[in-house]
């Protein structure tokens, strides 16, 4: 075929594309079309990672669903697990049950304290044990991680993008805390955040901001930091002779905590909260929950 010939291909077949809005983007599924500028497809996938990555089984529990009958496409009973489909422009059910595919999951939690944020841990809870279902299932791990005594918003997902724009440093997304200290902070405290506390044992930390919310024998205050090195809170508050004796995380950019969510509750992000975490802004909540 020659290259006139060739692109005339392309152009049908491109044409022939039905771009398709999902639901988790605010359309309506399939045979939903997108508005300009949103157009979105899906690939062809195997049908059994489709369903591995959808959090309903293991490629081998997704073999053995499909060869029990259990999985139909389009009302059909599905063939084999290398079966390709595409999952935005077709029906797959198991059990008759609707499956939500989407290849990346986005999740808020309103972390509890007594767990650890990691994927495992031989000794200790984790993160991933308050999750429940599918979820349990798709391979989520922390964006960022919060001390096991340490409360507030814990982002979850499987993107390693996404996650990797949340935590470095050169993003500049700020994580906005709410601590409790011993002893009176004052304004020296303020400059010194802002100038970059050297920490006890040399480091010297990014700079960062403190809002005094009370100051006394036990103060209150917020602050944001744009890095995560190991109990940074902690640590630059203790070089500053104020010793945090609780610690929340209230936001993370512009996206902040759910307060309707319960210790140990989680929600999924809309695409608009997902955008938030990448507002540079730091706006602080002198009536943040406490």
């Amino acid at each position: 075929m020659d290259a006139p010939g060739a692109r005339r291909l392309f152009l049908r077949r491109a044409a022939a594309l039905e771009y398709v809005k999902p639901a988790e983007y605010g359309g309506a599924g399939p045979g939903a079309r997108c508005a300009p500028g949103e157009e979105r497809y899906m690939a062809m996938l195997r049908l059994d990672k489709i369903l591995s990555q959808s959090g309903i089984a293991s490629r081998r529990e997704a073999a053995r669903l499909i060869r029990d009958g259990r999985v139909t496409v389009n009302g059909r009973a599905a063939a084999a697990g290398d079966e390709k489909v595409d999952p935005a422009l077709s029906e797959i059910l198991v059990d008759g049950a609707p499956v939500n595919y989407r290849r990346y999951c986005y999740l808020m939690m309103n972390k509890p304290a007594g767990y650890v944020s990691a994927t495992e841990d031989r000794d200790q809870k984790t993160v991933l044990e308050l999750l429940d279902g599918p979820l349990s299932r798709m391979g989520l791990f922390p964006a960022g991680r919060l001390d096991k005594d340490t409360e507030g918003l814990l982002l979850l997902t499987n993107d390693g993008d996404w996650a990797h724009r949340v935590i470095s440093p050169s993003k500049n997304v700020y994580k906005t805390y709410y601590a409790e200290t011993e002893g009176p902070l004052d304004p020296a405290d303020v400059e010194a955040l802002s100038d970059g506390v050297v920490l006890r044992d040399g480091l010297k930390c990014l700079p960062a901001r403190l809002l005094i919310l009370s100051s006394g024998a036990t103060s209150a205050a917020l602050v944001a930091i744009r890095e995560g090195k190991y109990h940074q809170v902690k640590r630059m508050l203790a070089a500053r002779g104020k010793p945090v004796t609780r610690l929340r995380r209230i936001a993370v950019g512009g996206l902040k905590l759910d307060e309707t969510l319960a210790p140990g509750a989680y929600r999924e992000l809309t695409p608009s909260e997902r955008d938030m975490v990448f507002d540079g802004s730091v706006t602080f909540d002198h009536n943040v929950k406490k």
